[in-house]
Protein backbone atom coordinates (compact mmCIF):
# COMPACT_ATOMS: atom_id res chain seq x y z
CA UNK A 1 0.00 0.00 0.00
CA UNK A 2 2.82 2.30 0.97
CA UNK A 3 4.58 1.86 -2.11
CA UNK A 4 1.30 2.34 -4.35
CA UNK A 5 1.08 6.07 -2.18
CA UNK A 6 4.93 6.83 -2.96
CA UNK A 7 4.40 5.88 -6.80
CA UNK A 8 0.84 7.82 -7.43
CA UNK A 9 2.93 10.83 -5.65
CA UNK A 10 6.07 10.28 -7.76
CA UNK A 11 3.79 10.53 -11.05
CA UNK A 12 1.69 13.49 -9.43
CA UNK A 13 5.79 15.36 -9.20
CA UNK A 14 6.47 13.96 -12.46
CA UNK A 15 3.22 15.34 -14.26
CA UNK A 16 3.75 18.95 -11.79
CA UNK A 17 7.35 19.20 -13.62
CA UNK A 18 6.08 18.49 -17.31
CA UNK A 19 3.31 20.91 -16.99
CA UNK A 20 5.49 23.92 -15.04
CA UNK A 21 8.18 23.19 -17.85
CA UNK A 22 5.72 23.49 -20.53
CA UNK A 23 4.05 26.40 -18.82
CA UNK A 24 7.74 28.13 -18.66
CA UNK A 25 7.84 27.30 -22.94
CA UNK A 26 4.65 28.91 -23.40
CA UNK A 27 5.57 32.26 -21.42
CA UNK A 28 8.87 32.09 -23.55
CA UNK A 29 7.68 31.85 -26.83
CA UNK A 30 4.80 34.48 -26.10
CA UNK A 31 7.42 36.94 -24.99
CA UNK A 32 9.55 36.29 -27.97
CA UNK A 33 6.94 36.37 -30.23
CA UNK A 34 5.45 40.12 -28.15
CA UNK A 35 9.66 41.27 -28.63
CA UNK A 36 9.02 40.25 -32.44
CA UNK A 37 6.07 42.41 -32.75
CA UNK A 38 6.96 44.96 -30.72
CA UNK A 39 10.81 44.95 -32.16
CA UNK A 40 9.66 48.20 -34.65
CA UNK A 41 8.57 50.30 -31.63
CA UNK A 42 11.49 49.32 -29.14
CA UNK A 43 13.90 50.76 -31.96
CA UNK A 44 12.09 53.72 -32.02
CA UNK A 45 12.43 54.18 -28.34
CA UNK A 46 16.17 53.19 -28.42
CA UNK A 47 16.26 56.37 -30.55
CA UNK A 48 13.75 58.96 -28.05
CA UNK A 49 16.65 57.81 -25.34
CA UNK A 50 19.37 58.20 -27.69
CA UNK A 51 18.12 61.40 -28.83
CA UNK A 52 17.57 62.55 -24.82
CA UNK A 53 20.95 61.43 -24.37
CA UNK A 54 22.24 64.13 -26.63
CA UNK A 55 19.81 67.05 -24.98
CA UNK A 56 21.25 66.22 -21.86
CA UNK A 57 24.70 65.92 -23.40
CA UNK A 58 24.52 69.53 -24.72
CA UNK A 59 22.70 70.89 -22.02
CA UNK A 60 25.37 69.83 -19.70
CA UNK A 61 27.77 71.47 -22.19
CA UNK A 62 25.98 74.79 -22.16
CA UNK A 63 25.52 74.60 -18.19
CA UNK A 64 29.12 74.35 -17.92
CA UNK A 65 29.89 76.71 -20.96
CA UNK A 66 27.58 79.62 -19.35
CA UNK A 67 27.09 78.72 -15.72
CA UNK A 68 23.63 78.21 -16.19
CA UNK A 69 21.35 76.07 -13.80
CA UNK A 70 21.01 72.64 -15.54
CA UNK A 71 16.92 72.79 -16.26
CA UNK A 72 17.57 75.75 -17.77
CA UNK A 73 20.00 75.10 -19.46
CA UNK A 74 18.12 71.52 -20.63
CA UNK A 75 15.35 73.76 -21.73
CA UNK A 76 18.03 76.14 -23.99
CA UNK A 77 19.86 72.82 -25.02
CA UNK A 78 15.78 71.67 -26.19
CA UNK A 79 15.03 75.30 -27.82
CA UNK A 80 18.43 75.69 -29.54
CA UNK A 81 18.37 72.60 -31.69
CA UNK A 82 14.72 72.60 -32.53
CA UNK A 83 15.49 76.68 -33.87
CA UNK A 84 18.64 74.90 -35.54
CA UNK A 85 16.77 72.47 -37.31
CA UNK A 86 13.80 74.67 -38.03
CA UNK A 87 15.91 77.22 -39.51
CA UNK A 88 18.01 74.54 -42.01
CA UNK A 89 14.95 73.56 -43.37
CA UNK A 90 13.44 77.15 -43.83
CA UNK A 91 16.89 78.20 -45.44
CA UNK A 92 17.56 75.36 -47.26
CA UNK A 93 14.78 72.92 -47.63
CA UNK A 94 13.37 73.67 -50.83
CA UNK A 95 16.47 73.62 -52.57
CA UNK A 96 17.49 70.30 -50.53
CA UNK A 97 14.11 68.95 -51.66
CA UNK A 98 14.64 70.35 -55.18
CA UNK A 99 18.01 68.37 -55.48
CA UNK A 100 16.41 65.13 -53.84
CA UNK A 101 13.30 65.10 -56.00
CA UNK A 102 15.99 65.95 -59.31
CA UNK A 103 18.16 63.01 -58.21
CA UNK A 104 15.22 60.28 -58.03
CA UNK A 105 14.72 61.49 -61.88
CA UNK A 106 18.14 61.29 -62.66
CA UNK A 107 19.54 58.00 -61.16
CA UNK A 108 17.41 55.66 -63.30
CA UNK A 109 19.22 57.59 -66.42
CA UNK A 110 22.28 57.03 -65.06
CA UNK A 111 21.83 53.80 -64.20
CA UNK A 112 21.04 53.04 -67.90
CA UNK A 113 24.50 54.75 -69.40
CA UNK A 114 25.93 52.74 -66.46
CA UNK A 115 24.80 49.29 -68.00
CA UNK A 116 25.55 51.31 -71.21
CA UNK A 117 29.29 51.55 -70.08
CA UNK A 118 29.50 48.36 -68.73
CA UNK A 119 28.46 46.79 -71.87
CA UNK A 120 30.90 47.95 -73.72
CA UNK A 121 33.51 45.69 -72.03
CA UNK A 122 33.58 41.59 -72.41
CA UNK A 123 33.59 41.60 -68.70
CA UNK A 124 31.09 43.92 -68.26
CA UNK A 125 28.83 42.25 -70.37
CA UNK A 126 29.35 38.75 -68.96
CA UNK A 127 28.06 40.58 -65.67
CA UNK A 128 24.58 42.43 -67.43
CA UNK A 129 23.87 38.97 -68.74
CA UNK A 130 24.25 36.96 -65.13
CA UNK A 131 21.94 40.07 -63.54
CA UNK A 132 19.41 39.59 -66.38
CA UNK A 133 19.08 36.15 -66.29
CA UNK A 134 19.22 35.72 -62.16
CA UNK A 135 17.01 38.62 -61.71
CA UNK A 136 18.93 40.16 -60.03
CA UNK A 137 17.84 43.80 -60.13
CA UNK A 138 14.64 42.73 -58.71
CA UNK A 139 16.05 41.11 -56.31
CA UNK A 140 18.20 43.94 -55.29
CA UNK A 141 15.21 46.10 -55.37
CA UNK A 142 12.63 43.97 -53.62
CA UNK A 143 15.78 43.78 -50.68
CA UNK A 144 15.95 46.89 -50.79
CA UNK A 145 12.37 47.89 -50.30
CA UNK A 146 12.20 45.51 -47.27
CA UNK A 147 15.98 46.85 -46.08
CA UNK A 148 14.64 50.14 -45.47
CA UNK A 149 11.67 49.63 -44.50
CA UNK A 150 9.94 51.42 -41.07
CA UNK A 151 7.22 50.96 -38.85
CA UNK A 152 5.01 53.34 -40.02
CA UNK A 153 6.29 55.47 -42.11
CA UNK A 154 9.14 58.18 -41.71
CA UNK A 155 6.82 61.16 -41.02
CA UNK A 156 5.47 59.08 -38.26
CA UNK A 157 8.48 57.00 -36.79
CA UNK A 158 10.13 60.78 -36.82
CA UNK A 159 6.99 62.54 -34.92
CA UNK A 160 7.19 59.31 -32.62
CA UNK A 161 10.81 59.62 -31.95
CA UNK A 162 10.37 63.28 -30.95
CA UNK A 163 7.50 62.92 -28.66
CA UNK A 164 9.33 59.76 -27.09
CA UNK A 165 12.59 62.11 -26.88
CA UNK A 166 11.19 65.26 -25.49
CA UNK A 167 9.45 62.97 -22.63
CA UNK A 168 12.97 61.06 -21.91
CA UNK A 169 14.48 64.23 -21.78
CA UNK A 170 11.87 65.95 -19.30
CA UNK A 171 12.26 63.56 -16.53
CA UNK A 172 15.05 60.57 -17.30
CA UNK A 173 15.19 59.66 -13.70
CA UNK A 174 11.67 58.20 -13.69
CA UNK A 175 11.82 55.57 -15.98
CA UNK A 176 15.35 54.83 -14.42
CA UNK A 177 14.13 54.20 -11.12
CA UNK A 178 11.38 52.29 -13.14
CA UNK A 179 13.38 49.49 -14.73
CA UNK A 180 15.47 49.27 -11.31
CA UNK A 181 12.27 48.83 -9.48
CA UNK A 182 11.52 46.08 -11.67
CA UNK A 183 14.41 44.24 -10.79
CA UNK A 184 15.19 41.25 -7.75
CA UNK A 185 16.24 43.90 -4.41
CA UNK A 186 19.57 41.99 -4.90
CA UNK A 187 20.07 42.70 -8.64
CA UNK A 188 18.89 46.52 -7.34
CA UNK A 189 22.15 48.19 -7.33
CA UNK A 190 23.86 46.44 -10.29
CA UNK A 191 21.00 47.02 -12.32
CA UNK A 192 21.78 50.81 -11.78
CA UNK A 193 25.05 50.65 -12.20
CA UNK A 194 24.69 49.02 -15.01
CA UNK A 195 22.18 51.56 -16.52
CA UNK A 196 24.58 54.07 -15.91
CA UNK A 197 27.50 52.56 -17.79
CA UNK A 198 25.23 52.35 -20.21
CA UNK A 199 24.36 55.68 -20.79
CA UNK A 200 27.81 56.59 -20.93
CA UNK A 201 28.72 53.89 -23.83
CA UNK A 202 25.86 55.56 -25.91
CA UNK A 203 26.51 59.50 -24.55
CA UNK A 204 29.96 58.30 -25.85
CA UNK A 205 28.48 57.35 -29.17
CA UNK A 206 26.64 60.24 -30.19
CA UNK A 207 29.55 62.37 -29.90
CA UNK A 208 31.84 60.76 -32.17
CA UNK A 209 28.94 59.98 -34.53
CA UNK A 210 28.02 63.63 -34.71
CA UNK A 211 32.10 64.35 -34.98
CA UNK A 212 31.54 62.19 -37.91
CA UNK A 213 28.56 63.49 -39.51
CA UNK A 214 29.99 67.26 -39.41
CA UNK A 215 33.89 65.88 -40.74
CA UNK A 216 31.96 63.90 -42.99
CA UNK A 217 29.32 66.23 -44.83
CA UNK A 218 31.85 69.29 -45.10
CA UNK A 219 34.55 67.10 -46.59
CA UNK A 220 32.35 65.55 -49.26
CA UNK A 221 30.59 68.92 -50.08
CA UNK A 222 33.98 70.23 -50.63
CA UNK A 223 35.30 67.68 -52.70
CA UNK A 224 31.90 67.62 -54.82
CA UNK A 225 32.06 71.07 -55.30
CA UNK A 226 35.75 71.15 -56.53
CA UNK A 227 35.03 67.82 -58.69
CA UNK A 228 32.04 70.48 -60.20
CA UNK A 229 29.34 67.58 -59.49
CA UNK A 230 25.70 68.43 -59.56
CA UNK A 231 23.49 68.02 -56.12
CA UNK A 232 26.19 68.90 -54.01
CA UNK A 233 24.20 69.58 -50.89
CA UNK A 234 22.01 66.29 -51.43
CA UNK A 235 24.77 64.06 -51.88
CA UNK A 236 27.10 65.50 -48.81
CA UNK A 237 24.09 65.22 -46.32
CA UNK A 238 23.49 61.70 -47.31
CA UNK A 239 26.94 61.44 -47.32
CA UNK A 240 26.82 62.12 -43.76
CA UNK A 241 23.60 60.54 -43.08
CA UNK A 242 25.25 57.24 -43.72
CA UNK A 243 28.45 57.67 -41.98
CA UNK A 244 25.87 56.08 -39.25
CA UNK A 245 25.65 52.82 -40.51
CA UNK A 246 29.65 51.28 -40.27
CA UNK A 247 30.64 49.26 -43.50
CA UNK A 248 27.71 49.82 -45.37
CA UNK A 249 26.97 53.46 -45.43
CA UNK A 250 29.60 54.98 -47.47
CA UNK A 251 29.55 51.85 -49.90
CA UNK A 252 25.76 53.11 -50.40
CA UNK A 253 26.41 56.75 -50.66
CA UNK A 254 29.40 56.45 -53.03
CA UNK A 255 26.76 55.15 -55.61
CA UNK A 256 25.00 57.58 -56.46
CA UNK A 257 27.50 60.17 -56.64
CA UNK A 258 29.32 57.72 -58.92
CA UNK A 259 26.62 57.32 -61.48
CA UNK A 260 26.05 60.78 -61.34
CA UNK A 261 29.61 61.40 -62.80
CA UNK A 262 29.54 58.50 -65.42
CA UNK A 263 27.60 61.09 -68.12
CA UNK A 264 30.89 62.96 -67.47
CA UNK A 265 33.20 61.00 -68.14
CA UNK A 266 34.86 57.45 -66.26
CA UNK A 267 37.92 60.07 -65.08
CA UNK A 268 35.58 61.95 -63.49
CA UNK A 269 33.61 58.96 -61.89
CA UNK A 270 37.20 57.39 -60.82
CA UNK A 271 37.96 60.60 -58.97
CA UNK A 272 34.49 60.71 -57.31
CA UNK A 273 35.03 57.23 -55.30
CA UNK A 274 38.42 58.10 -55.13
CA UNK A 275 37.71 61.22 -53.29
CA UNK A 276 35.04 59.10 -51.25
CA UNK A 277 37.53 56.47 -50.21
CA UNK A 278 39.94 59.39 -49.28
CA UNK A 279 37.98 60.62 -46.74
CA UNK A 280 36.84 57.47 -45.51
CA UNK A 281 40.42 56.58 -45.00
CA UNK A 282 40.77 60.25 -43.06
CA UNK A 283 37.97 59.96 -41.13
CA UNK A 284 38.69 56.65 -39.75
CA UNK A 285 42.35 58.00 -38.81
CA UNK A 286 40.84 61.08 -37.23
CA UNK A 287 37.37 60.48 -35.60
CA UNK A 288 37.23 56.61 -35.53
CA UNK A 289 39.86 56.66 -32.60
CA UNK A 290 37.26 59.28 -31.11
CA UNK A 291 34.29 56.86 -31.25
CA UNK A 292 36.45 53.80 -29.63
CA UNK A 293 37.80 55.62 -26.75
CA UNK A 294 34.12 56.04 -25.79
CA UNK A 295 32.59 52.78 -26.31
CA UNK A 296 33.15 49.25 -25.85
CA UNK A 297 35.66 47.73 -28.37
CA UNK A 298 33.86 45.66 -30.81
CA UNK A 299 35.32 43.12 -33.36
CA UNK A 300 34.34 44.21 -37.24
CA UNK A 301 32.33 41.16 -37.89
CA UNK A 302 30.07 41.44 -35.02
CA UNK A 303 29.11 44.26 -35.90
CA UNK A 304 28.59 43.40 -39.61
CA UNK A 305 26.21 40.40 -38.26
CA UNK A 306 24.67 42.77 -36.21
CA UNK A 307 23.93 45.79 -39.18
CA UNK A 308 22.68 42.32 -40.82
CA UNK A 309 20.28 40.78 -38.30
CA UNK A 310 19.12 44.07 -37.32
CA UNK A 311 17.96 44.76 -40.80
CA UNK A 312 16.58 42.08 -41.44
CA UNK A 313 14.46 42.15 -37.97
CA UNK A 314 13.81 46.14 -38.13
CA UNK A 315 14.78 47.42 -41.52
CA UNK A 316 16.05 51.02 -41.83
CA UNK A 317 15.85 51.74 -37.76
CA UNK A 318 17.39 48.39 -37.29
CA UNK A 319 20.17 49.32 -39.55
CA UNK A 320 20.98 52.38 -38.50
CA UNK A 321 20.99 51.67 -34.98
CA UNK A 322 22.95 48.44 -34.91
CA UNK A 323 26.04 49.45 -33.55
CA UNK A 324 24.58 50.87 -30.23
CA UNK A 325 22.60 48.11 -30.23
CA UNK A 326 25.36 45.88 -30.24
CA UNK A 327 27.44 48.29 -27.71
CA UNK A 328 24.37 47.61 -25.32
CA UNK A 329 24.64 43.91 -25.71
CA UNK A 330 28.33 44.24 -25.30
CA UNK A 331 28.10 46.01 -22.10
CA UNK A 332 25.60 44.17 -20.95
CA UNK A 333 27.65 41.18 -20.88
CA UNK A 334 31.00 42.93 -19.99
CA UNK A 335 29.44 43.76 -16.98
CA UNK A 336 26.86 40.79 -16.16
CA UNK A 337 28.86 37.96 -16.99
CA UNK A 338 32.71 38.88 -18.03
CA UNK A 339 33.46 41.24 -14.77
CA UNK A 340 31.16 39.05 -12.51
CA UNK A 341 33.84 36.08 -13.99
CA UNK A 342 37.41 38.16 -13.30
CA UNK A 343 36.81 38.58 -9.88
CA UNK A 344 35.93 35.56 -8.90
CA UNK A 345 39.07 34.08 -10.50
CA UNK A 346 41.12 36.92 -8.60
CA UNK A 347 39.25 35.77 -5.30
CA UNK A 348 40.68 32.54 -6.16
CA UNK A 349 44.03 33.21 -6.97
CA UNK A 350 43.81 35.04 -3.62
CA UNK A 351 42.58 32.26 -1.30
CA UNK A 352 45.37 30.25 -3.22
Amino acid sequence: MQQTENKADHNAAFTNKVWATAGILSLVVIVLLLLKTLFGVLLLALAGVLMAIYFHGFAGLISRRLNLPYKMALAVSVLINIILLTGFFWLVGARLQMQASELSETLPQTLDHAKGWLGQSPAGSKVLGYLNQTGGSGKTFSAAKQFFSSSFGVLSDVYIILLLGLFFTASPAVYKKGIVKLLPSKAKDRGASLLDKIHQVLKGWIKGQLLGFIFITVLTGIGLWILQMPLILTLALVAGLLNFVPNFGPIIAMVPAFLLALPQGITTAFLVAGMYTAIQVVQSAVTQPLIQKKMVSMPAAFIVFGQVAMGLLGGFWGILLATPIMAILMTVVKKLYIEPQSEREHDKEKDM
